[in-house]
């Protein structure tokens, strides 16, 4: 498949001409070739094939045109984007990127036949025929190419000294270009050489009669020296500079840090040939001057002719430059005297981009406003390298190429400011790491900071970061310079819907947020919010670093939440309330319906607080997961607002969720804040709802003693208020820590009394709850018939419910009763497994995966397998690690132990067992030390010490009495008639 576009649009498949008729069809062709691998905008296909006011059916006819291409081309040449379409093509495939490539290569090489083989792929006028304003636009730009190759090209021949082959081609390019005064003077060099001289004088005034009837202009100085030095006898005189080489960069840093990948794409974009308009945007401070301007230091010598520099004020205290006014500057710099510079734009224009045709030179246009701003002073030549710069992004400009700007990452952070306040940085590592942090990576920021250390030896790093406080903002200003300040343009040049928009996102809390808050904060539909993000993300007051999740820099969020704090008061509040009541809605939509609606009964709240705006967030769960970071400053917010309430029902709301996520520490924050925000407010049904959920995180890490304390205060607080459906819960939860801690019987007595209370209440998503609780209880005393029982009626009940995560949790639960009842075969176990594990992995419940692995792992090594029961195991820790979940470790570690001595490696099992028991001591589970010391004497060499081993194992099961005791003593009988001699193991398989 090739394309060909130097010339009339041309498309070949499989040897074969293809014809596009269509004509808006070629238009849309053009456009993606002109843009080979990079997304095309829709916005700018549709302007490309109708204009500036394109029919209301424009999106959908533009849709026809890319169906009616992709039915013509092999799939996938054209692919889809969120923003619009791009074209896939190999590097070979379009003869404008093989000229391209050519022509650098001849440069480089100074080989003309390289840049002849480039230019014979030339057919015409590049795109001739397609008929839109913008692919014409963008064709000059390959047009223009050509010429200059032609130029290059016929410059080495000459030098070559190939004068009398030239001056055939030439004079047929002299009159396909007249206006090409670097063509004409090389035709004259070649006639003089050849001795024509009288013909080359003649070619002179041809130009010069050309150039007058045209353009009102006399030819530049470059011909005109070939033509005196004609007059006074010369041959072959080479081209005169016009001008003296000109120089006005202003001075770049000598501390100019990292960034290193960004700066090799940037040159490896440059050298790639073309037309090259690079880009830079970013927030306020990211250094987008600073790269430039090291950017132009590391090409300067490929563009000896100019380097030119000019401040466009697109974001500063005056106004904008506009075209007009830049061109004459940049003119004069050029050394354009001041009475050759017209007063009409389009004069302007023309003689600007004459003045640069033929020149290499490098153009800095800093600091630019808009597209329009700087669209009348893009050169047309290729041999001028362009830097942008600017605060939003360039969204109305054909052929550049954009950058966004990052801020630093944390390791170049602290390089810069090394540089900048010396050794102290290297010595105090941790608080160097803590301030551009607190800087948020941003250039100017560090700078900043750096200045004020390095105008301040006495001062140690720690010293600042102590200084910044809760706000960094007023410390990082060096006099004039401040981060504030360099906001505040950015902040003063938006519209007033823009600005409210941002003042209202420093209401809230977190850093990150999506299109639902945004709307909720703004009062806004939330089509109108979101195009209200997509306008600060292209001033770079916002980013998106994921679709529709959108973040804040923390040093914008502080100048946000200072502009928040200066709204009316009520204003405020308002919005902040919007905000709280659409968290608490989507907490609550994470949650199955049974379970939402029994939370919501124990909140007291009739329906969902905000409803509507919380049913837009299409991903609930992954919203939670994606925001928990903030949860403790959301509920800090409400607290201080005055809403107490939030603090608890925002906590409960996100409790199961969290939990299932493995998030212990989140939780243990959340409802310490809320408990004691509910003490102090006399609020004891919140109070106790805050202990009961709060003792789960110290459940899960397996500390008992202070789990069972907050439970006892529920439990009081419940029983005095009559509230059976809640008192029910904490009993549950208080027979789980029995269970937990081998107090089986009185696991069972409490679990079976917290279900009757559920049942007798009627709420059924408590009770089944409940049920698996005691469930659980009964098999491990053996009782299995019963536990079977019990879990399949909570099976039953779940699958009405189509609550899919405890569906998944009561599936394994089975699995795990019938397996101890001996009611399932291992190859059975092990299918049902695999099937939990990855539902368990898809609905994202890790505890149960990990559960689940654990389980399968056991099921494994019974059947022989050891490396991969192993495996199976290894995973379950490292996801107990993760989730901080201790209380499963003892008996994990005692499975991979057996497996161990069944393989042989008796030294690595009693290792893992020692490993057990120490866990199992720390928290309480004598079971597990039982289990540790049966494999601690399967382990061992000596008889007597295994048997003591088995026996202290058979006494811990004996008086826990679990089924366990039957194994053990089977050991200690096969021990009493055997004979020690023959050295059998004992490791159970």
């Amino acid at each position: 498949m090739r394309f060909r576009i130097l010339g009339p649009l041309s498309v070949i498949v499989d040897e074969q001409n293809v014809v596009i008729t269509a004509a808006r069809d070629r238009v849309v062709l053009a456009m993606l070739l002109l843009h080979p691998g990079r997304v095309v905008t829709v916005d700018a296909l549709i302007e490309a094939v109708w204009g500036a006011e394109p029919p209301a059916t424009a999106r959908g006819q533009l849709q026809n045109c890319i169906s009616r291409l992709r039915r013509i081309l092999p799939f996938p040449t054209i692919g889809s984007d969120p923003a619009g379409y791009q074209i896939t093509i190999g590097p070979d495939d379009l003869d404008a990127v093989v000229f391209a490539r050519l022509v650098a290569a001849g440069r480089s090489a100074g080989d003309p036949a390289l840049l002849r083989e480039g230019l014979d792929l030339w057919r015409g006028d590049a795109l001739s025929g397609v008929e839109s304003e913008t692919v014409r636009r963008l064709a000059a730009s390959l047009d223009e190419q050509r010429g200059a190759a032609l130029e290059d090209w016929a410059e080495l021949e000459l030098a070559a000294g190939n004068h009398r082959d030239l001056i055939s081609p030439l004079t047929d390019l002299a009159k396909r270009f007249p206006l090409r005064e670097r063509l004409r003077g090389q035709l004259m060099r070649a006639l003089a050489a050849a001795g024509r001289t009288a013909d080359a004088l003649a070619e002179f005034r041809q130009a010069r009669e050309q150039l007058l009837d045209e353009l009102g202009i006399d030819p530049g100085r470059p011909l005109q020296e070939v033509f005196r030095q004609l007059l006074s006898g010369g041959t072959a005189p080479a081209p005169v500079p016009e001008r003296p080489v000109v120089r006005s960069l202003p001075r770049t840093v000598a501390d100019f840090t990292g960034r290193a990948e960004l700066i090799d794409r940037l040159v490896r974009r440059a050298a790639a040939g073309g037309p090259a308009v690079l880009a830079l945007d970013g927030m306020a401070g990211s250094g987008k001057t600073t790269v430039a301007l090291h950017l132009a230091a590391r090409l300067g010598d490929r563009y000896p002719d100019a380097h030119l520099y000019i401040d466009l004020h697109g974001h500063s205290e005056r106004e904008p430059l506009d075209p007009s006014a830049a061109l004459l500057v940049l003119l004069r710099r050029l050394g354009v005297a001041a009475d050759r510079v017209p007063e009409s734009l389009d004069e302007r224009i023309d003689l600007w981009r004459g003045e640069l045709a033929g020149r290499r030179a490098l153009l800095i246009l800093d600091n630019a406003a808009s597209s329009v701003q700087i669209l009348d002073l893009l050169p047309a030549s290729a041999r001028v390298l362009v830097l942008v710069t600017s605060r939003r992004r360039l969204l109305g400009l054909d052929g550049v190429h954009p950058e966004s700007l990052p801020v630093l990452d944390e390791s170049e952070a602290v390089a810069l400011l090394a540089r900048i306040a010396g050794d102290r940085v290297l010595a105090e590592p941790e608080a160097a790491t803590d301030l551009v942090r607190r800087c948020g990576g941003l250039p100017l920021a560090i700078r900043l900071a750096g200045a004020r250390l390095a105008h301040r030896p006495r001062w140690q790093v720690a010293d600042l970061v102590r200084r910044f406080g809760d706000a960094a903002l007023p410390e990082l200003a060096a006099e004039s310079r401040t981060v504030a300040g360099a906001f505040a343009l950015s902040f003063s040049q938006l519209p007033e819907p823009m600005r409210n928009a941002f003042r209202l996102l420093g209401v809230h809390p977190g850093r990150i947020f999506d299109v639902p808050a945004a709307a909720a904060l703004t009062g806004l539909p939330t089509d109108e919010a979101h195009d209200l993000l997509d306008d600060l993300i292209d001033v770079h007051l916002i980013e998106e670093p994921e679709p529709d999740v959108f973040r804040m820099h923390d040093l914008l969020h502080e100048y946000a939440s200072a502009l928040a704090a200066e709204l009316p008061p009520d204003e405020r509040q308002a919005a902040l309330h919007r905000l709280l009541d659409l968290e608490l809605g989507a907490a609550l939509l994470t949650l199955a319906p049974p379970r939402r609606r029994s939370v919501l009964r124990e909140l007291g709240l009739p329906d969902v607080p905000g409803a509507g705006p919380a049913e837009q967030v299409t991903d609930p769960l992954g919203r939670l997961d994606r925001g928990r970071l903030y949860l403790r400053a959301l509920i800090t917010a409400a607290i201080a607002a005055g809403r107490s309430e939030y603090s608890w029902q925002f906590a409960r709301a996100a409790w199961w969720r969290l939990s299932t996520l493995g998030y212990g520490d989140e939780i243990r924050d959340l409802f310490t804040l809320a408990r004691a925000e509910a003490r102090r407010v006399g609020n004891g049904a919140a109070q106790a709802t805050c202990a009961n959920y709060l003792a789960s995180s110290y459940f899960r890490r397996a500390q008992f003693d202070d789990a069972l304390a907050l439970l006892q205060e529920a439990i009081r607080i419940r029983r005095g208020l009559g509230d059976q459906v809640a008192l029910s819960i904490s009993l549950g939860n208080l027979g789980a820590i029995y269970a937990s801690t081998d107090r089986f019987v009185e696991a069972v007595e409490i679990s079976g009394e917290a279900l009757r209370l559920a049942e007798r209440a009627g709420d059924d998503h408590v009770v089944m709850m409940r049920l698996d609780a005691h469930s659980m209880g009964l098999q491990k005393i053996g009782r299995y018939e019963e536990a079977l029982r019990l879990q399949r009626r909570r099976l039953q009940g779940v699958l009405e419910a189509q609550d899919e995560t405890n569906m998944v949790h009561c599936l394994l639960n089975l699995i795990i009763i019938r397996r101890r009842a001996g009611r399932i075969a291992p190859p059975a176990s092990e299918r049902a497994l695999l099937i939990i594990l990855r539902r368990a992995i898809r609905v994202r419940y890790p505890e149960v995966a990990a559960e689940a692995r654990a389980e399968l792992g056991d099921v494994l090594r019974r059947q022989g397998r050891y490396a991969e029961a192993a495996e199976q195991l290894e995973q379950a820790l490292e996801m107990f690690d993760r989730s901080d979940e201790l209380r499963f470790r003892a008996r994990t570690l005692n499975t991979l132990g057996t497996i161990r001595c069944a393989a042989g490696d008796t030294t690595a099992a009693a290792e893992l067992h020692r490993r057990a028991v120490e866990i199992a001591k720390t928290v309480s589970q004598i079971s597990e030390i039982g289990r540790a010391r049966l494999g601690l004497g399967d382990c061992a060499s000596d008889r007597a010490e295994a048997r003591a081993h088995w026996q202290a194992a058979a006494d811990i099961f004996i008086q826990l009495g679990v089924p366990e005791r039957y194994e053990a003593e089977a050991r200690l009988q096969e021990a009493d008639w055997q004979n020690e001699e023959t050295g059998v193991s004992h490791c159970a398989i």
